[in-house]
């Protein structure tokens, strides 16, 4: 079996694809020649034509008599640049202001709101790396969801189980598996994976990469599950019995090689509830992004992994 090895790509290496050969910086009002499909910033190409019909790199002919006819605005591009060079959008957007500042006498009628630079980085859907998300975290039921007159509607019991934090756009998903674990007191012959719907996240995804991924359009907290299954690396399967039901949840088969007192990882955890986890969107919990800390009161009760409580203090 192949294994798919993934490798995390400097910047620098997407440089070239992402730079304009003319002024030499990143992409500004991406545009593309439609014969050749180079790029350029708009400012630069059609300066450039102004006194050549040929393309810069090329030299392939844009156009016998009006080059210009020939080029066309690049969103998609200028969007991945955008999202791939940090705080490009936000400096791009002030020196817009602050030039329309300076020359009131500009008319800027015609123009759109990212012409002027009014548009904030959340109209646009970019993320920077210090920013906050909020994100909501509850446990993965694979059961189907039963059909109800309220069904837009969670219950109250959905409602109890899912809990909310503010983090910043840096934090990696392995961060946020370390803290289920510190506080669901989750032993280590267990593993966690943290998930969107139902497909499990890589550790080194950032929350933005989450929310670029799966197109998260800031329309409510960044809706993120989990579950817990036994480390396979540590069980031995020699000990599973053949009969066991498998109707349960995923890890019943497992069931039976577990250490003593050590339950399924299905509803125990389920109805575990968080409660280190306190506060709403109105008052999360935050985790600095360099060593992520967890200021949760010591006085609280611990939940163990079976479900049963202790006090911690």
């Amino acid at each position: 079996m192949t294994m798919h090895r993934t490798t995390r790509i400097k910047i620098t290496e997407l440089n070239p694809h992402l730079m304009c050969v003319l002024c030499g910086g990143y992409f500004i009002d991406a545009t593309t020649i439609i014969e050749c499909l180079h790029s350029f910033c708009k400012m630069c190409i059609v300066r450039y034509l102004e006194t050549s019909k040929y393309c810069p790199i090329c030299d392939v002919q844009v156009h016998k008599t009006k080059p210009l006819l020939n080029i066309r605005s690049d969103k998609t591009l200028q969007d991945i640049v955008y999202k791939l060079v940090p705080g490009l959008f936000k400096n791009e957007m002030k020196r817009r202001r602050d030039f329309y500042a300076e020359h009131p006498s500009v008319d800027t009628a015609n123009g759109s709101n990212e012409d002027r630079g009014e548009v904030a980085d959340e109209d646009k859907r970019i993320i920077t790396d210090d920013e906050i998300i909020s994100l909501s975290i509850e446990f993965f039921d694979p059961r189907p969801r039963q059909q109800s007159s309220t069904e837009d509607k969670p219950t109250k019991e959905e409602v109890n189980n899912k809990r909310y934090l503010q983090c910043p756009a840096a934090m990696t998903v392995m961060h946020l598996r370390k803290f289920l674990r510190s506080k669901m007191d989750i032993p280590c012959s267990f593993q966690i994976e943290v998930m969107y719907e139902d497909e499990p996240l890589k550790d080194y995804y950032t929350l933005m990469d989450i929310a670029y991924i799966y197109t998260w359009r800031r329309n409510g907290p960044l809706p993120l599950k989990y579950r817990v299954r036994p480390n396979c690396k540590k069980m031995k399967l020699a000990q599973v019995p053949d009969t066991l039901p498998r109707s349960e949840s995923d890890s019943s088969s497992e069931k039976g090689s577990s250490p003593a007192g050590v339950p399924s990882t299905s509803s125990p955890l389920q109805s575990t509830r968080f409660p280190h986890l306190s506060g709403s969107m109105n008052g999360s919990s935050s985790i600095p992004s360099a060593a992520p800390q967890f200021p949760f009161s010591g006085k609280a009760r611990k939940p163990s992994l079976n479900g049963s409580s202790t006090s911690s203090g």
